[in-house]
Formats: C-alpha cells, sequence, structure tokens
C-alpha cells in the first residue's frame, strides 16, 4: 500500500466528501507517509468551493485510529520521531483551521494520534462499542499533536488532566458523559449518522456556517476583547450578506431559502 492508497477521498454529492484513513489491516495506525497522504488531500480539499462538511473515519468497523503506528516508530531515530509527530500534528491542525464544519465519524478505537485527529474535528459520532484515550504517558511520552491545547476546552482542564495523567482508555458512554463525543449510535448506524448530521448543516446558509466555524475558532485562541470585534465584524459582513437577504425573504414567503452558492 503507498501513502496515496493509506488515504482514500470519496464525493458522493458535491458538497460532501469523506476522507477515509485506510490501513484497516493495523486499526488504521498512523504511518509516516500516511500521514502525509492525510495532509495533502485535506488541503486539496479546503480549496473545493462547492464543499460544505467534511467527515472524516477510519476503514472498516474496529478503529477509527489506533494513533501513530509504532512499530515504524520503534525503528526511527528521535530525529525521525519529531517529524512522525510533527506530521499528525499538520493534519490535525488542518482539520481543525478547515473551512468548513468536519465531523469525525468513529467506530471502535481512537486513540493517541487518531484520538488527536478526532478532537481536532468539529464533531465527534461515535460508536456504542468506541474506546477513546490518550495513552502516551503509558510510553514515557505525552500527546504531541494537540491534545494538550484541544483536549481541556472540550471536556474541562480537570477531565483532560485525568485523562492525560493517567492514559486511561474510556468508552463511549463516559466520552458522552463527559463531551469527548457529541452522539453515540449502534457500530453499523455510525456513517449514517454522520451523514444526516452533515445534510442538516448543508442545507443551511455556507456563508453563515463558515463565518460562525470562523467566529468559534477565534474565541477559542484570542483574548475576549479581541475575539468580540473580530466575531463582531464576522457578524457585520453577514448582515450585508445575500444570505441574509435570502434567508429574510424566504421566511417572509413561507419558503425554503436559496442559498447564494447552492449545487
Amino acid at each position: 500500500m503507498d501513502s496515496s492508497d493509506s488515504v482514500l477521498v470519496e464525493r458522493p454529492e458535491p458538497w460532501l466528501a469523506i476522507v477515509l484513513l485506510n490501513r484497516e489491516p493495523v486499526r488504521n495506525a498512523i504511518s509516516a507517509r500516511m500521514a502525509s497522504a492525510l495532509f495533502e488531500r485535506l488541503h486539496e480539499l479546503e480549496s473545493e468551493p462547492s464543499l460544505r462538511v467534511l467527515i472524516v473515519t477510519g476503514a472498516g468497523s474496529k478503529a477509527f485510529s489506533s494513533g501513530a503506528d509504532l512499530k515504524e516508530r520503534h525503528r526511527m531515530t528521535p530525529r525521525q520521531r519529531g517529524e512522525h509527530t510533527r506530521g499528525i500534528k499538520a493534519a490535525a491542525d488542518l482539520l481543525w483551521s478547515f473551512p468548513v464544519p468536519v465531523i469525525a465519524a468513529i467506530r471502535g478505537y481512537a486513540l493517541a494520534g487518531g484520538a488527536e485527529l478526532a478532537i481536532a474535528c468539529d464533531l465527534r459520532v461515535a460508536s456504542d462499542d468506541a474506546v477513546l484515550g490518550f495513552p502516551e504517558v503509558r510510553m514515557g511520552i505525552f500527546p504531541g499533536a494537540g491534545a494538550t491545547e484541544r483536549l481541556p476546552r472540550l471536556v474541562g482542564a480537570s477531565r483532560a488532566r485525568h485523562l492525560l495523567f493517567t492514559g486511561r482508555k474510556i468508552d463511549a458512554d463516559q466520552a458522552l458523559q463527559i463531551g469527548l463525543i457529541d452522539s453515540m449510535v449502534p457500530n453499523d448506524y455510525v456513517m449514517n449518522e454522520a451523514i444526516r448530521i452533515a445534510r442538516d448543516i448543508a442545507s443551511q446558509s455556507p456563508q453563515a456556517v463558515q463565518a460562525l466555524k470562523r467566529a468559534i475558532r477565534i474565541s477559542e485562541i484570542e483574548p475576549v476583547d479581541r475575539a468580540a470585534g473580530l466575531i463582531a465584524d464576522l457578524r457585520a459582513n453577514l448582515d450585508a450578506g445575500a444570505d441574509y437577504d435570502e434567508g429574510l425573504q424566504a421566511f417572509a414567503e413561507r419558503r425554503p431559502p436559496s442559498w447564494s452558492v447552492d449545487t
């Protein structure tokens, strides 16, 4: 399997892309080539004008991704290990900043770097047999692809510390309770649920959804005063936008809106 086979892209609809982590025999473990391929596929998709939602999932029913390929990493020099981690982080960072909403469809294991990819997405749908965790501390290291920054914002600082300090793995029910995932369904229905949510998002104003994603990201990284000003500018642009005019007109006429970039 070459790097292009390890990450596949499907386009079932013009508005939807499904990125598949495709190393099922090794629970979709992330090799160095796979990390690079994932970044390349995401980079290609981020400029697609018709795209409204992205779904990321793993091949098979047993794993979203078990994390970095540790058999490969065991043979690496310290410098190569660092490059491998930076490659996974680059892909996670691109998911986090991706212009349209990203849904992680998680079946089975999402561990270490795989869990870091999942929490870089906007939403997470998981199977009821999913297992999530950040076990890096058990191997004398800590997560390097964004968990230390993103996990506390997602589940709270105290819960994040507990998961990171202990390397504990949790089941889907626990993950749902603490907000690590957003919904839980049977394994066979994970993609159906992810697509249902994606379709709901795609039916909304693309301008508003993308601006809203930027606003949320701004609020996560900027001081409150600066964030408020930047978000107000985003809202002002929407106030003068064609989609808002159409939304108001559609409401008045009691019909579904026809957004400016409908395909």
